[in-house]
Formats: structure tokens, C-alpha cells, sequence
């Protein structure tokens, strides 16, 4: 089913590019129909529309709405100053790597007005829909006034708050979360009036890790604590190991495995946290990045559809338990593009494009939104760190167990030309069909770039031998003649034909199974996986016989390159051999896994 619903798609894709045929309604039918939205019916007339909150959401649909409709009344309202802003930009800006904040600035309610006829109310805050009457009860934050406003068709773009969980002392002054210009504000004014050099900053995602860069940059001390067992909580352990090291190695003290118990404020104005290990994190400041929740209040209370974390149902068209009302952004329901699982992902460019799939549904134009492939990218300290579609975690919350995994640690660009660095590469796929179902990179330098490409081949149904056929750019500078995109391809196609069996670090040995080393006597010596034998590769020709008969044989590399000539060599003289994925440069970050596990189970 999955594959003839990509083939559709492709087929749609391939309509798009001749002109006259009806092609844009034709791709997103097709993808209506794959995700069981039904089909949004188009409103009569709408002569009023009205848009609850801004940023990427909000901001999209009335913009678009007007490139659709130039008679329709539109009005926009915000709680907040600044109705369209780059929250993205928050913590660079508290960094000080941002110094201008009107460059924070996306658009001004002068540039809607005076640019799309829109009138956009800043410090408006909507507090009630009367769907009967189709109003909403607006209220003037800086006037202390209410009244109503009437509509032919409402956007919810609420957006989402800072997760505050009820602990001691979480209200107390110098604890903030970072969501808003005026959040960036008391943060950056607590730093400067109160000399601070030290800040212990809650949770370890995204934000954390941006938020933690960025106060290491304005010259303070910090400390990272995260309730899992391990940074990034969306990657997989192994990927997200080698950020830990590399946060630590940049000064950052990192705390996994524990959460925040409560806070108090010492005599001398510092603030103490108490983990729920017990241990105490004196800080001048403290930054609470735990995550976010929907906004979903206003939707609750009207009566409105809720689903997963109390996010705002909506179907392909964006179009809400109500006929009337569309919402879009961080305060909906999403779909996994993958694993078909319900969430809530906040990612700006989604959100910006659900807001033009509602003006398109508000309008006529049949839009549909085709669920979200969760593509993200992050820096932090020099290392780059991107993702997209379903981490092997995701895969197996959703059940899904049929999927083979590789990893790989191609350089950057060519290794004759000077500064190449590796990019760490995880690439997961349907060991049936190929279809390539998730991939996650760290590094210094082209991670973001690959993983954008995988993003894009994974969007048009591509399987992983597609990748091994990619023609990408090529200069010595910039890449190599096999990318690591195609490397990838080759490593699992090969898998998948039978010619390049793969095992897994984390499996168990065989029974009577070998480890076979093929690196040369003199890396050998310096360190190898316990119980391994050294046969260099150059050497193994003369030299198979000494592998026992009919044994198991796993054998590895630097990082799998030796390890796949010599598993094609050992299988066309009959043996039983499969490479170990990714070479010993992955065995490292397993073992490291496994060894702290163990100390965890120990204590």
C-alpha cells in the first residue's frame, strides 16, 4: 500500500511539471487520500477573515489568504508586541551573535496594512469564540476593553508554551524560559545587572543545547541537566552519545539522568537547585528549556476536537472539529509522515506551510498538508547535528520492527583536499523495499547538507537505491565523486542484494562466531573489540584458511570500508561472514553505551 501511494504521489510530482493539467490539485488529492483526510468542502463566501496569533502560522495563512482573495476582510490578533518575530533567533540573540533586535523583526503591523490591506492588533488577546454566533470575544490588553469581532472563517495559531512543571520554587526571579522577545529581554537584562557567570540550563534538546552555546558565549559557566539518559532525547543513544563528549569537552557540565527537584534562593542572591538525585547546582541564573506544550485553552473551551497532549485536532486541510475554523502551527495535532503516529512537532516551516494549506482550504483551492517528516537541524559549540523522518526510537513506538539500520562516517568533502572532517551518519530503511525511512548525521561540516537531501528523497518516495544513483554536486572542495548520500545507498543496496550482509554491534556473537579485524598489525596493536583476531585485509587472500570452517564470522574496520572488500572476498569462498556496520568507530560508541548502563545498573 505504502509503495503504490508514493508512486501516486511521484506520478502527481511528474503531472506538476506540465502546465495547464491541473497538477497541483492532483498531488495534493493524492495525498488527501493517503492520509484519510476527507475532503475539505469549500465555504460559500468568505467575506471575514480573522487569524488568531502570528509568527509562522498565523502570519502564512493571512498573508496567503490575501495573495488569494483581494476583497476579503482580514484581521489578525496577538497577544504579544510583535506579531511576526524569528523565535528561532531567541537564544543567538541572548548570545549577543544577534546584537540588532530589530533584526528579530520579521514583519511590522505597518508592513501588513500597508503591503496586503491586513489589520494586524498586537497586545490583543482573544479569550473566547462564540461558534453559534461566529464571533470571538477579543480582549484590548493595553485599553482594558472587550469586544467582539465577527467571522466567515477563523485561524487558530496559538502556538505553544514553555513547559513549567508545579516545583518549589520554579517562579522564583533569575528561573526563565525563552519563547518571546520580551523572554530574550529579562534574560539578557539579568545577565548584565546581575554579573552573571554561571546559568544551569534545564533540559537538553534543542533549545538547550542552542541556549547553553549562547550563554557560553557571553563568557558564563554552565551546567545542563536532563531527566533521560542522554542530550537530544528525540535521536537515538548512539547518535546523541558523541554530543555529550563533545558538550563536555567544551566546558559544559553535563548531569543525564537526572531532573530538577526544586529551586530556592540563597542570601546571596544564588539560586540553588536541588536534582532528584540529591545533588545541589549553585547558578546565577537558570534556563528552563524542558520543552513546550500546546496552547490549546481557547480551542478546549469552545468546544473544539483535542487530541494527543491536548493538541488541536485538525484533518489534511488544516479544517478543525468546526467547519468554520482552521488552526495551524505548534497547538495541532500532527502525523508522523513515517510512522503514521499522531504528535505535536513545533517546527517553524511546517507551521508555515499549514498556514497556507488553510488559506488554500479557506478559498476553494482543495489544500492538504502532508504530515510532517520532523527534518531539523542544530548547532552547538562547532557541531552540527540534523535529522530527519523517524529515529529507530520513533520506529519502535509505532511497532514498526521490520527495518534494517547502517551507519557510516564519510568525510565531508575529499580527504586530499585539506580540512576534511567526518560526518556521523545513521540511515534507517525498509530492508524489503528500500524505502528509506529516517536519517541522523552529526559533525563539523556538511551534515545539514545531507540530511536535506535524504529529507528531499524521502519526500518523493525514494528508496535507498535511489540515494546509491543520486547525482549530487562535486568538487574536491565540497564533496567526492561517491557522496556520503550515495554512499549510503551503495552500503544498504548492497545489503539488501545479498552482497553485503550487515550485523549490529549490539547483537550478540554467534555461538563458535569469530571477530575478525582487517585493519593492519600496527592499528590492531593499538586497541581493538576484546576476543577479535587481526588478519589485515592486504594479507587475507593466503590467509582465510586460518578462519575456522563453517564459523560465523563478523568482522570490522576503522569505519567499514576494509571490512566490505573483505566480506565479499570471505563470501565467494563460501564462508558465513557479515560486516559490522560502521567499524570500530561505532563499536567505541557502543561500548561506551553499554559500559554506562552497566554502571547505572551497578549503583
Amino acid at each position: 500500500m505504502l509503495g503504490g501511494v508514493q508512486r501516486g504521489v511521484r506520478s502527481a510530482c511528474a503531472v506538476l511539471l506540465r502546465p495547464g493539467h491541473g497538477a497541483t490539485r492532483g498531488l495534493r488529492s493524492t495525498v488527501a487520500m493517503a492520509s484519510g483526510a476527507h475532503d475539505a468542502r469549500p465555504l460559500p463566501k468568505v467575506e471575514k477573515l480573522v487569524v488568531v496569533g502570528g509568527v509562522a502560522g498565523g502570519a502564512s495563512a493571512a498573508a496567503r489568504a490575501r495573495r488569494l482573495n483581494e476583497s476579503c476582510q482580514i484581521t489578525m490578533y496577538d497577544r504579544g508586541p510583535f506579531v511576526s518575530f524569528a523565535n528561532c533567533g531567541l537564544p543567538f540573540f541572548v548570545g549577543d551573535v544577534i546584537e540588532d533586535e530589530a533584526s528579530l523583526i520579521v514583519s511590522s503591523p505597518e508592513v501588513f496594512r500597508d503591503r496586503f490591506n491586513i489589520a494586524v492588533h498586537p497586545k490583543h488577546e482573544v479569550i473566547k469564540i462564540d461558534r453559534e454566533a461566529k464571533e470571538v470575544v477579543v480582549r484590548d490588553i493595553a485599553g482594558q476593553r472587550e469586544f467582539r469581532e465577527a467571522y466567515d472563517a477563523l485561524v487558530l495559531s496559538p502556538g505553544a508554551k514553555a513547559v513549567k512543571p508545579p516545583l518549589p520554587g520554579i517562579d522564583l526571579p533569575g528561573i526563565f524560559v525563552l519563547r518571546t522577545i520580551p523572554d530574550s529581554r529579562k534574560i539578557k537584562a539579568w545577565i548584565d545587572d546581575h554579573g552573571a557567570t554561571s546559568a544551569l540550563v534545564v533540559g537538553a534538546g534543542f533549545i538547550g543545547l542552542e541556549m547553553a552555546e549562547n550563554l557560553a558565549h557571553r563568557g558564563l559557566g554552565v551546567t545542563m541537566v536532563e531527566l533521560t539518559d542522554q542530550v537530544m532525547p528525540s535521536l537515538d543513544p548512539e547518535v546523541a552519545h558523541p554530543i555529550a563528549e563533545h558538550l563536555k569537552s567544551k566546558g559544559v557540565n553535563l548531569k543525564l539522568g537526572e531532573g530538577v527537584a526544586s529551586f530556592e534562593t540563597r542570601d546571596d542572591g544564588k539560586i540553588v537547585a536541588t536534582t532528584s538525585g540529591g545533588a545541589q547546582v549553585e547558578t546565577d541564573m537558570v534556563i528552563l528549556a524542558i520543552g513546550v506544550q500546546p496552547e490549546s485553552d481557547l480551542a478546549r473551551d469552545a468546544g473544539l476536537e483535542l487530541g494527543v497532549r491536548n493538541g488541536i485536532k485538525v484533518d489534511a486541510s488544516m479544517r478543525t472539529s468546526d467547519d468554520r475554523i482552521w488552526a495551524v502551527g505548534d497547538a495541532i495535532v500532527t502525523q508522523d509522515w513515517v510512522t503514521k503516529a499522531d504528535g505535536n512537532v513545533p517546527l517553524a516551516g511546517p507551521a508555515n506551510r499549514q498556514g497556507r494549506v488553510a488559506a488554500d482550504s479557506i478559498f476553494g483551492r482543495g489544500g492538504c498538508f502532508r504530515g510532517v517528516q520532523g527534518t531539523a537541524v542544530c548547532g552547538a559549540f562547532g557541531m552540527v547535528i540534523a535529522s530527519t523522518g523517524a529515529s529507530e526510537k520513533a520506529l519502535k513506538r509505532a511497532g514498526i520492527t521490520d527495518y534494517q539500520v547502517i551507519y557510516l562516517h564519510p568525510g565531508h568533502h575529499v580527504g586530499y583536499y585539506p580540512g576534511s572532517t567526518p560526518i556521523h551518519i545513521k540511515v534507517l530503511f525498509d530492508p524489503t523495499t528500500g524505502r528509506v525511512l529516517g536519517a541522523q548525521a552529526t559533525g563539523e561540516h556538511g551534515v545539514e547538507r545531507r540530511i536535506d537531501v535524504i529529507a528531499m528523497a524521502m519526500q518523493m518516495g525514494a528508496t535507498v537505491f535511489d540515494l546509491e544513483e543520486a547525482e549530487l554536486c562535486y568538487a574536491p572542495q565540497f564533496g567526492a565523486a561517491k557522496d556520503p548520500v550515495n554512499m549510503a545507498g551503495m552500503i544498504a543496496s548492497n545489503h539488501i542484494r545479498g552482497e553485503h550482509p550487515i550485523a549490529q554491534w549490539r547483537d550478540p556473537l554467534p555461538e563458535g562466531g569469530v571477530l575478525l579485524d582487517v585493519r593492519t598489525p600496527e592499528e590492531f596493536e593499538q586497541g581493538s573489540v576484546p576476543g577479535a583476531i587481526n588478519i589485515p585485509l592486504e594479507e587475507l587472500r593466503e590467509r582465510c584458511t586460518e578462519l575456522p570452517e563453517g564459523a560465523p564470522v563478523r568482522v570490522f574496520c576503522v569505519v567499514g570500508q576494509r571490512a566490505y572488500n573483505a566480506t565479499r572476498l570471505l563470501l565467494q569462498r563460501g564462508y558465513d561472514v557479515k560486516n559490522l556496520t560502521g567499524g570500530i568507530t561505532s563499536y567505541f560508541t557502543h561500548a561506551a553505551l553499554e559500559a554506562a548502563k552497566n554502571q547505572e545498573g551497578g549503583q
